[in-house]
């Protein structure tokens, strides 16, 4: 009798596996949904917005519409860089919509609010546009494919290499919320690490149009290089004011965050010779050409590194979905950390446990006037930064299984 008990208990519980296996295969709802959140009208507009959407139909498109012959649906939110906005529209998504994953995610205060939301729902987060390196340190989660660049690779690549060649004193303008006050402190770092100083620095709210008393703080501070801790349009205004009061001719002007929109949006007068860091360019070989030119045709302009970032971060997961037959995400993303991305944007790559995904930087100067040969030949590639040199290590406490 206790055998026969034990034996028809045995069989009760591979039943219930069984099943549970089964409930985990295949998609939760007949379908898989992907949404796209990023600033779609404001300051960050040209660096991810509409861009984003655009590169993530394209995934979609051509992964062939479709995954585990069920539908593959987009949806999409402007976050007006606001991290509440954001947050209640993820929430919403995941909760209301099944949503199953969401990209985008530029303004590094909103991918804060809402990795938060989708960690607590255990869904996935492609972050292609976010600087901060908080979201694979000190709020580092399971659920996070941090995919492009982030504040590290990008002090590595630009200001290492300026300190080193004898630019010691620092000044910083700097975007006053998560992604500047990052930036700042990371570069602070390396600078000190490698024997500079920061003589000062002022923080301008996002959205500012007058950098008129910050460029003059900046120009009474004794500095040799002046670090612009801003993006998107703030960056344009803050180098055009410092070009209007001379401050270029007077010292070094380094752009800290530039992306290929914002570069082109400038007289080369003015941004002509700049050294930057960036995590993709789209003239770099056949391969990034031949998707660019996809793009611009359908987008209208030249892709930066978040719309490319936020194509390539989409592909995988849907490869990940395709060979796991499922969306679980902890499946999902066990898989993408164990498969290597390889495409146009993601060279020597290896998405890490603690997801930050690692992969080669490039160090390019802001071409002259007399350089360019077309509208769109915006940077020199200069030199090419391995992924483990631009990154930091990982952390033991972010290292997910």
């Amino acid at each position: 009798m206790k055998a026969m008990t034990k034996t028809l208990m045995s069989a009760a519980m591979a039943t219930a596996i069984a099943a549970t296996g089964a409930q985990a295969a295949g998609l939760s709802d007949d379908k898989l949904k992907i949404g796209v959140l990023a600033d779609m009208g404001g300051v960050y507009a040209d660096v991810c917005g509409p861009g984003c959407v655009t590169a993530v139909e394209m995934a979609v498109e051509d992964f062939g519409g479709s995954v585990l012959g069920k539908p593959i649906e987009i949806v999409t939110a402007d976050d007006q860089n606001k991290a509440d906005v954001g947050s209640a529209k993820v929430r919403e998504w995941v909760e209301d919509q099944q949503v199953d994953a969401v990209t985008g995610l530029v303004a590094s205060s909103v991918t804060g609010a809402v990795t938060k939301v989708l960690t607590d729902n255990k869904k996935i987060a492609l972050i292609s546009t976010s600087a901060s390196n908080a979201f694979t340190t000190k709020a580092c989660s399971p659920y996070n494919a941090h995919w492009t660049y982030n504040v590290v690779a990008l002090a590595n690549g630009t200001v290492k290499p300026m300190v080193q060649s004898g630019k010691k004193k620092w000044f910083f303008i700097t975007a006053d919320y998560a992604f500047g006050h990052a930036l700042e402190k990371v570069a602070t770092g390396v600078i000190e690490n490698n024997g500079g100083e920061v003589v000062g620095a002022v923080r301008a709210p996002l959205g500012t149009t007058d950098f008129s008393s910050y460029v003059l703080q900046a120009q009474s501070s004794g500095a040799d290089v002046v670090a612009l801790a801003n993006a998107g349009s703030d960056f344009v205004n803050s180098l055009k004011t410092a070009a209007e009061f001379g401050l270029t001719e007077m010292v070094d002007v380094a752009g800290l965050l530039v992306f290929t929109p914002n570069a082109q949006a400038l007289d080369p007068a003015i941004a002509g010779g700049m050294k930057l860091t960036t995590g993709f360019y789209w003239d770099l070989d056949d391969e990034t050409r031949a998707w660019s030119k996809r793009f611009k045709e359908r987008h209208g302009s030249i892709p930066a590194m978040g719309h490319a970032g936020a194509y390539s971060a989409t592909m995988h997961y849907l490869n990940a979905v395709k060979a796991t037959g499922t969306d679980d995400s902890d499946t999902v993303m066990k898989h993408m950390k164990a498969n290597k991305p390889n495409d146009f944007f993601a060279r020597n790559a290896t998405l890490r446990a603690d997801g930050r995904m690692v992969h080669d930087m490039y160090q390019v100067r802001i071409k002259t006037a007399s350089e360019r040969k077309s509208e769109d030949d915006i940077f020199a590639v200069e030199k090419v930064i391995p992924g483990d040199e631009a990154f930091a290590p990982m952390l033991a406490q972010c290292e997910f299984k």
